[in-house]
């Protein structure tokens, strides 16, 4: 059967209906319900995230689970600032945070942090402060430059938008966070 100019035009019109489809799917619902891309422009995770990366965000994590230690979360600022905020989650509520000497302490154990910056060792004293029931207590990898649960406090709940789920961009350095 030979395909005549209607069969081209209807299939056409279909592709790019479709098209259309899948641009409002990605845009108007998995971009802004389940997962969004988020460029980097602090220095605050460093090393674990770089200026420039670019980190996609799970958005439905939060919303079957609740963050746990050393997840990273991206939040609303709290000084209400338009650019949300990316860092680690250190303290879980009801917990007593605490550093000594830059080492952390959670109700009184020393923590292992590999992730922080040893490059840029932090030598800072701060608590013991308490998280309340449904705060989280976040910090950036990068302690010594780092606006974070330590000048803000304990972030609620209700704040955080997401969890990092992979380093998307560059490539050479594609991954888990």
């Amino acid at each position: 059967m030979r395909e005549g100019p209607g069969n081209r035009l209807r299939g056409s019109i279909e592709f790019l209906v479709m098209l259309a489809l899948c641009f409002v799917f990605v845009f108007g619902f998995v971009r802004p319900v389940v997962a969004s891309p988020v460029f980097i422009d602090s220095g605050s995770m460093i090393p674990t995230i770089e200026i420039d990366d670019r980190v996609l965000i799970n958005k439905l994590a939060d919303d079957f689970s609740t963050p746990e230690r050393g997840d990273i979360v991206l939040f609303d600022d709290p000084a209400g600032g338009e650019t949300p905020l990316i860092k680690r989650t250190i303290g879980l509520p009801g917990e007593t945070v605490e550093l000594r000497n830059g080492d952390l302490f959670i109700n009184g154990s020393p923590v292992e942090e590999p992730y922080v910056n040893d490059a840029a060792p932090s030598v800072t004293f701060f608590g013991p402060v308490e998280v309340p029931e449904g705060h989280y207590f976040v910090m950036g990898d990068n302690r010594g430059n780092s606006l974070d649960s330590r000048i803000f406090g304990p972030l609620p709940e209700d704040s955080i938008i997401g969890s990092a789920l992979f380093r998307f961009w560059p490539p050479g350095r594609a991954g888990a966070v």
